[in-house]
């Protein structure tokens, strides 16, 4: 009866140990088909955006196939707020005034965990112009906690929920990762692989790119369209440029058509709900459109209907939102940041270059509206 009783334990032990290991094996399994989806519904933007091109003609293809994913140097780098280990939420702002060296990370990847060691060894506190290495991690607190033990990396390792940062980056494959300056500006090409990594965390000072002179501006009534073809403008559109018309459903309902707004002032502010500090302009802006009779906000923003509903009726916004379909047209406006805002004048041509930030958009607006300090309307009780 003993050797019977052991052996159905034993049994009993293996079926729960067969057990476990399928259910680790099936979560593994969902990470990587919602991860694999992530990818399918980015390449769907990327059609999405060719096939539109493709029926303006084949001069209007703005990206050539063989172009790299990644963001060029001079792009606003996107902004985010991520906790790190500790629990600690951790934003892109609080490294300004130093280098950042941006890597898209995964504890499951064999590469990130080759490398891991020589990250430990990089400075972590900017000393010496070297930049901080910023560790953009998928996966569980868990598992990236004991591989940041493991190795003794001192680096800040930020958790994100479902690769959104890797996203707004375009930096999918890991580890990758950019350069980023002091001003919170993309100074690198887009860095894939350990080996150039690790190269910009040693010599920075080789992977700046020197920022392109701005285009000039377009006279009014010209299209505004980037010169040259086969690329896609990323730092904005010039003041002097015609503002891109567009026509875009109304979260509230009904659509919004910009030609309709001629003859007026306009504050275009491009947002996404899941912007943490497009939330906080959200916040400043509503009060400053109830004062303001000039210049009147519309807000672009993008993602699924219901985000957008939601932040309308938690910022109590009573401006326009309007839903662009992926970025069309913030490709049109030539600047995928987001919080960015221009100033568009009564002829429907740009009266500002792009003002990037919360606080750009503000001292815009606020300028504006001290030029124009008699269309300032009373407070209401």
């Amino acid at each position: 009866m003993t050797i019977l009783a052991a052996a159905i334990i034993l049994a009993s032990l293996l079926i729960a140990l067969a057990a476990l290991t399928a259910h680790s094996f099936g979560q593994r399994l969902l990470r990587q088909q919602a991860r694999f989806a992530k990818r399918l519904l980015a390449l769907d933007e990327e059609l999405f955006d060719l096939e539109e091109a493709i029926e303006k003609g084949p001069e209007q293809i703005p990206i050539p196939l063989q172009t790299p994913q990644g963001l060029p140097a001079g792009t606003p780098a996107p902004s985010f707020q991520l906790p790190d280990l500790q629990g600690k939420r951790v934003s892109l702002a609080s490294f300004l005034g130093k280098k950042v060296l941006l890597i898209a990370w995964s504890p499951s990847c064999g590469f990130c965990q080759s490398m891991a060691s020589e990250v430990a060894k990089l400075p972590h506190d900017g000393r010496g112009g070297r930049p901080i290495p910023v560790l953009i991690t998928s996966g569980t607190a868990e598992e990236n906690r004991a591989l940041v033990e493991q190795h003794r990396i001192a680096a800040p390792v930020l958790l994100q929920q479902d690769h959104e940062v890797q996203e707004a980056y375009r930096a999918m494959p890991t580890p990758t990762g950019y350069l980023i300056d002091e001003r919170g500006v993309i100074a690198s090409d887009y860095a894939m692989g350990a080996v150039q990594l690790l190269e910009i965390a040693r010599h920075p000072e080789k992977a700046i790119k020197k920022e392109k002179k701005p285009n000039k501006p377009a006279e009014p009534g010209g299209t505004g369209a980037p010169e040259g073809r086969g690329r896609v403008q990323r730092d904005g559109l010039s003041a002097g440029t015609m503002a891109p018309l567009f026509r875009l459903p109304r979260v509230d309902g009904g659509e919004l058509a910009l030609e309709n707004l001629r003859g007026q002032r306009v504050l275009l502010v491009f947002s996404d709900p899941h912007c943490e500090p497009c939330q906080r302009l959200a916040r400043e802006l509503e009060p400053l459109h109830r004062r303001l009779s000039s210049p009147r906000i519309v807000m672009v923003s993008r993602r699924d209907l219901e985000a957008n509903r939601a932040k309308v009726q938690e910022h109590g916004l009573t401006f326009p939102v309007v839903l662009q379909r992926h970025w069309e047209v913030s490709r049109d406006y030539a600047i995928f940041a987001t919080p960015v805002a221009y100033l568009i004048d009564e002829r429907g041509v740009l009266a500002s270059d792009p003002a990037v930030g919360v606080d750009a958009v503000l001292n815009l607006a606020e300028t504006v509206a001290n030029q124009i300090g008699k269309e300032v309307l009373p407070v209401s009780g």
